[in-house]
């Protein structure tokens, strides 16, 4: 039972990881090259975080299965934010795109409560 809970605690700190890598991503946006300090700040703070979150995420969930999660929900949800925040394009090859790594991370993680 103990190591359910724990299981479940580490996703939570891998989604958190996730997260705050977002922030950082958006935060580099906004320094525009790092030439504003509070977004730069922000950046560090937000990207030092996130790989603490990580590192803690991967003592109970596989690195492989941790990175692809991480790395594919990280671009999707980047992507997303992309046209919301920033109006970037989105064709149709790049939608489709998305939605094959999208499915990737949810086939991931239905493979790794078998």
């Amino acid at each position: 039972m103990l190591g359910v809970a724990l299981l479940k605690n580490c996703w939570v700190q891998l989604y958190s990881a996730i997260m705050l890598e977002l922030g950082g991503t958006m935060a580099i946006k906004y320094s525009q090259g790092f030439s504003r300090l509070i977004p730069s700040i922000c950046v560090i703070g937000l990207y030092s975080a996130s790989f603490y979150f990580m590192s803690q995420a991967v003592k109970k969930i596989e690195l492989g299965v941790a990175y692809a999660v991480w790395s594919g929900v990280g671009i999707v949800a980047t992507s997303v934010l992309g046209v919301l925040l920033f109006h970037e394009s989105i064709t149709l090859r790049k939608f489709i795109s998305i939605a094959v790594i999208l499915i990737g991370v949810v086939s991931l993680n239905l493979a790794t409560t078998e």
